[in-house]
């Protein structure tokens, strides 16, 4: 079994976090500010050096001004088609 940050579930979820960001219009150092963390947090995120936790999701939508359950259900389903 391959460990889960190499898969091709955690592409999907990097993928979401640059979009997330982007659509956003925020650099990674404004998204960290606004989260209270540090730009190499988003900067791991972003590459797959670190997993994002379910909390860190939710705020890491809120920042975003998205709807975490929405990009939730999103996110489920292109786990499935992988």
């Amino acid at each position: 079994m391959i460990k889960t940050i190499h898969s091709r579930q955690s592409e999907c979820i990097r993928k979401m976090i640059v979009a997330l960001r982007t659509n956003a219009g925020f650099t990674q150092r404004q998204l960290a500010e606004k989260l209270q963390r540090e730009r190499s947090f988003i900067g791991r995120l972003e590459l797959g050096e670190r997993r994002l936790d379910m909390v860190e999701f939710f705020w890491l939508c809120r920042a975003c001004e998205a709807d975490p359950l929405k990009e939730a259900r999103t996110l489920m389903r292109q786990l499935e088609a992988v």
